[in-house]
């Protein structure tokens, strides 16, 4: 539907000071794809999904998001480097520039929900100068029936503008591109960067200070999935870890990717779709991913075999970031409703380039809680802008850029949880064994595959475990489908001193890292810290 055709919606945007001429409604998935090949932004692949540039960002970009400070924010927000601080003038001078450049342009407006537990629904519209920004839109969010769009009223806005760029020096941000949350106008305002994942993400962040403050709902960085009888499990980690690739599973209906509140019900979606890693995705490892990949679709930044239409999932040549967007129904196997019971089983999935942290260990409360507020992984290449190789980092509740109020806070909630519906957790490391990165190599899939299985089917349940030294992490001693001797990380070196020493270096960073939160801390979560040897006996 276009502007000229009366639309009572059309006075709404001119509230936001949008006066364009030219301005398209809910256009449908195949609509918007056709309208990406009109401007000539996009390709047709051999599977009839749709292939785009997201431009000179190919990864989000947290040190370009700000949240306003004001009435509502200034007092609850964690304010640090990723929770940078603007102030309302300056945000509202920003968003009166966006919108007078947006209404320079054609328009595509698309209005979507979070949250598919209806007691937390959250209407978003979404502003776009670019018909693939509003599909994938389309892909993420939760679709609204007919009926529902016809009476549509924003809880939040989205103003995307891709092609207009800030000046630091005069709108206060770091660089051209931004993110801009504003609790009190309820808008996310973002500019000179195209990279999709900037969109959803916006309001990840703003539902993680909504929801834990307003209706003590736990917000997540996580996927999940269901079984068969009924199982909940999740799997937190930041994206390259695996939580979209081990959460698709044929023998469980998936939940969601990434995004999900922990209710007094139980786990629901916070989406509508799934954003998926794409390098090296290939049929045989990844079937359900690769077969999502349709008419509908998005991909970003993937290179090509030669001068065909057939994508090459291996090519890197704009991004190791290449990605899928794609709604969760083109997942054969999927929760109905995207909603689950209590989770029996939380999954961390950690990354670790160290190659120090066994490819499975059972957590104790304590030892749950620090790694939880620890967050460790390693950033994966191409993942965020300037990251070019495997990178260790910690990230707070495995999502620190998305956290608006402090770590802490999450992390009780979490505790609180576990410790009524009686969860068991593990840490997951999908990252090195046989060496630290670039020496040693990741841990094989079909291994990580096989010890979540067996978690999954209690076949863990009367295994004898062992501990490790420095960590103390309880190991078992096997897991049906993986070699005994990749249990204990300390048996693939050939080099034992230098695993100690590895060790001793990550306990080290484990420890600088928590020295922020050891005032709020337990005496019992202090416990649970990583211990250095003074020696080492051989």
């Amino acid at each position: 539907m276009q502007a000229e055709i009366a639309n009572p919606k059309i006075s709404e945007l001119e509230l936001l000071g949008i006066t364009a001429k030219n301005i398209y409604f809910n256009l449908s998935a195949e609509e918007l794809t056709q309208k990406t090949l009109e401007i000539n932004e996009g390709v047709i692949t051999d599977s009839g999904a749709l292939s785009i540039k997201t431009g000179k960002y190919t990864g989000r970009a947290p040190k370009d998001r700000f949240i306003v400070s004001d009435s509502i924010t200034e007092n609850k927000v964690d304010w640090n480097s990723i929770n940078k601080k603007i102030s309302k003038p300056q945000f509202l001078r920003l968003k009166e520039k966006v919108a007078k450049y947006l209404s320079n342009q054609t328009l595509y407006i698309k209005e979507g929900q979070a949250c598919s537990d209806d007691q937390y629904k959250l209407n978003v519209r979404l502003v776009a100068e670019k018909p693939w920004s509003a599909q994938f839109v389309h892909n993420m969010f939760l679709r609204p029936s007919k009926e529902q769009l016809e009476s549509f009223q924003p809880d939040w806005n989205i103003l995307c503008a891709p092609g207009f760029n800030a000046i630091p020096e005069i709108d206060g941000t770091r660089s051209e591109n931004f993110a801009i949350l504003c609790f009190s106008e309820k808008t996310i305002i973002i500019g000179g960067t195209g990279y999709t994942g900037e969109i959803k993400k916006g309001i990840f962040s703003a539902l993680n200070f909504i929801l834990p403050l307003q209706e003590e709902v736990l917000s997540m960085h996580c996927s999940a999935n269901v079984g068969q009888k009924g199982d909940t499990a999740i799997f937190f980690g930041l994206s390259g870890t695996g939580k979209t690739t081990l959460s698709t599973d044929s023998n469980r209906a998936l939940i969601g990717d990434d995004e999900h509140g922990w209710s007094r019900e139980g786990v629901f979606n916070f989406e509508g779709g799934c954003y998926a890693k794409c390098i090296n995705l290939s049929k045989e490892k990844e079937p359900e991913i690769y077969s999502a990949i349709k008419p509908g679709a998005i991909l970003e930044n993937i290179g090509f075999i030669g001068n065909t239409n057939i994508p090459d999932f291996s090519k890197a040549e704009i991004t190791q970031n290449t990605r899928v967007s794609y709604p969760i129904h083109h997942i054969e196997n999927i929760q109905e409703g995207s909603k689950g019971n209590h989770p029996n089983h939380i999954f961390f999935l950690t990354c670790d380039a160290y190659g120090v942290l066994p490819p499975v260990s059972k957590l104790t409360r304590a030892q749950a809680m620090y790694h939880f507020i620890s967050g460790y992984t390693a950033k994966v290449a191409g993942t965020e802008e300037g990251v070019s190789e495997p990178e260790a980092t910690f990230s707070a509740c495995f999502g620190a850029p998305f956290l608006p109020l402090h770590p802490t806070k999450y992390a009780e909630m979490l505790g609180d949880k576990m410790d009524k519906h009686n969860v068991s957790v593990w840490l997951i490391n999908t990252g090195w064994t046989e060496g630290a990165f670039p020496q040693g190599h990741r841990i094989k899939l079909p291994y990580t595959r096989a010890i979540i299985n067996a978690v999954l089917e209690g076949k863990l349940s009367n295994i004898e475990f062992e501990n490790t030294e420095i960590f103390n992490l309880a190991i078992p001693k096997e897991c049906e489908g993986v070699p005994s001797m990749l249990l204990n990380p300390k048996n693939t070196w050939k080099d034992k001193l230098a695993y100690e020493d590895k060790a001793m270096s990550l306990a080290s960073l484990f420890i600088e890292n928590f020295d922020k939160y050891k005032t709020a801390a337990s005496s019992e979560l202090l416990n649970a810290a990583p211990q250095p040897l003074t020696s080492v006996v051989i």
